[in-house]
């Protein structure tokens, strides 16, 4: 299992494997069964294994809670290299997000404003702007999300849409 964390590195893994499907499992770690049946899934349709670690300050409200979010990185790889995945990205914030980096701009409707999204004002705003980089960098033919987000599911479904159209995504 490859371990990159600069986005640079993963143009490695796609050179190296131009004739494979990328298939790629975006996570904030603290990885549980229902990431690995993801990680699973990906496999059992043959395609090249990419899981992200990254967790998302855009995401989170208030600081107390970006702080407390469990960070397992060791654990989690250890999880990760015994399913078999090929590769794991865990870049810094630095390389998420520089300086004068643009966000994009998704239509979301009222997606971002009803049930979980009424209690985390901006919460589903963070979740696109990270979903794109990652995608930007991973560059993956398919997408796993896990079906119990359902709301996130809708949400990354319209950025797919809108900016990635060829992008398959998978709800498990």
């Amino acid at each position: 299992m490859k371990v990159f964390t600069l986005a640079s590195e993963l143009k490695v893994l796609q050179q190296e494997n131009p004739n494979q499907k990328i298939a790629f499992i975006p996570t904030m770690g603290a990885l549980h069964q229902g990431h690995l049946s993801l990680v699973q899934a990906a496999q059992q349709d043959g395609c090249l294994t990419v899981v992200s670690i990254f967790v998302n300050p855009l995401q989170f409200n208030n600081p107390e809670d970006l702080e407390k979010y469990p960070r397992t990185l060791e654990e989690d790889l250890k999880k990760l290299r015994s399913q078999g995945t090929d590769a794991v990205f865990t870049p810094t914030v630095e390389e998420m997000y520089p300086t004068q980096l643009q966000n994009v701009v998704v239509d979301l409707g009222a997606l971002d404003r009803r049930f979980e999204g009424a209690c985390r004002p901006g919460h589903f705003h963070g979740v696109v702007q990270v979903v794109y980089r990652l995608f930007q960098f991973v560059q993956p033919h398919v997408v796993y999300f896990g079906e119990k987000d359902l709301q996130q599911c809708l949400v990354i479904e319209q950025l797919i849409k809108q900016v990635f159209p060829s992008l398959e995504m998978r709800r498990i």
